[in-house]
């Protein structure tokens, strides 16, 4: 195992004020990472308030295990927020919990640690697995793969433009040889990339599209959200940062649905009270200011949007 990387959290101050309505409640801090929002949740809740930590990364949890082992208000499970309603199930919680927290994406530490592959900037094995127990690493499926569900991939879940000349580089690269390290994938996709952009490294998108595929974690993020309402307590507030497009896209389309209600057939004449909103937004999506941005650049393309449970 590596040496542990610190990890700075984003938008943590915005994030647990929003978070945290009732020091007595019961809260869920869905992606623990480090420990950071966790930490401050704590600091914000009373004797009798509860935490409950997820992760899917084993490192994370022996961290958390360690940090908090003291602290009875805290536990922590391994596993997928994806599986929230069953771990929150499990705890007899359903239709309590005061806040659910979710921090989207890749942590430094797992971004920094050669060993984990996620980074084009450092070699090492092309894993890309938050959970490195499960599903199938980054290199096997490179390894198989189609050039048109690569393509897939990285055009819609990376953003990439240049998706199919990387994807049929991809291709004729392995023919020669498998691609197992994370730098040389990062040489091929650059190399195929024809239109470097200032400040950006050229694999920066192939690499986060097949890391979100490998994860499933536009997946997970939807089954969750799916579950949120059955989780919450009235009141109750969902808290999500996430870091591209995608993740917001897909949070900012749930809780303007559950803000709107369910449709409705044109033409009915139906009053405002009869409309039954299950959540509204809280104050407008909040991002990193030009402090943070300054001393985390990491931080840059959060978005935090909060909303809460009316129903």
């Amino acid at each position: 195992m590596s040496a542990q990387v610190e990890h700075t959290t984003v938008l943590l101050d915005e994030a647990v004020a929003a978070l945290v309505t009732d020091p007595d409640g019961f809260y869920v801090d869905g992606t623990f990472g480090r420990g950071g929002h966790a930490t401050r949740i704590l600091a914000a809740l009373s004797e009798r308030g509860r935490l409950m930590g997820i992760d899917k990364d084993p490192v994370a949890c022996q961290v958390a295990s360690e940090k908090f082992a003291e602290d009875n208000r805290f536990q922590i499970v391994r596993g997928s927020f994806a599986q929230l309603a069953e771990m929150v199930s499990a705890q007899h919680r359903l239709g309590e919990v005061q806040g659910v927290l979710l921090d989207l994406g890749v942590s430094s530490p797992q971004l920094d640690d050669a060993s984990r592959g996620f980074s084009f900037l450092r070699d090492g094995p092309l894993d890309m697995r938050m959970d490195p127990d499960s599903g199938i690493s980054a290199a096997d499926w490179l390894a198989t793969a189609e050039e048109q569900e690569i393509t897939r991939v990285l055009r819609d879940y990376g953003e990439e433009r240049f998706a199919r000349r990387m994807a049929k580089a991809i291709i004729a690269a392995r023919n020669e040889q498998p691609i197992t390290r994370t730098a040389r994938l990062a040489s091929i996709v650059a190399e195929a990339n024809p239109s470097w952009e200032k400040g950006k490294h050229p694999a920066t998108r192939a690499f986060q599209g097949i890391r979100i595929f490998i994860n499933r974690e536009l997946e997970d993020l939807e089954l969750a959200l799916a579950s949120i309402l059955d989780v919450l307590a009235v009141g109750g507030r969902l808290v999500v940062i996430s870091f591209h497009s995608l993740e917001d896209r897909i949070v900012k389309r749930f809780i303007r649905e559950k803000e709107r209600g369910k449709p409705l057939p044109k033409g009915l004449p139906i009053m405002e009270k009869d409309i039954v909103r299950r959540m509204r937004s809280v104050g407008k999506a909040s991002k990193p200011g030009s402090a943070e941005v300054a001393a985390n650049l990491r931080s840059r393309s959060a978005v935090m949007r909060v909303a809460e449970k009316l129903s």
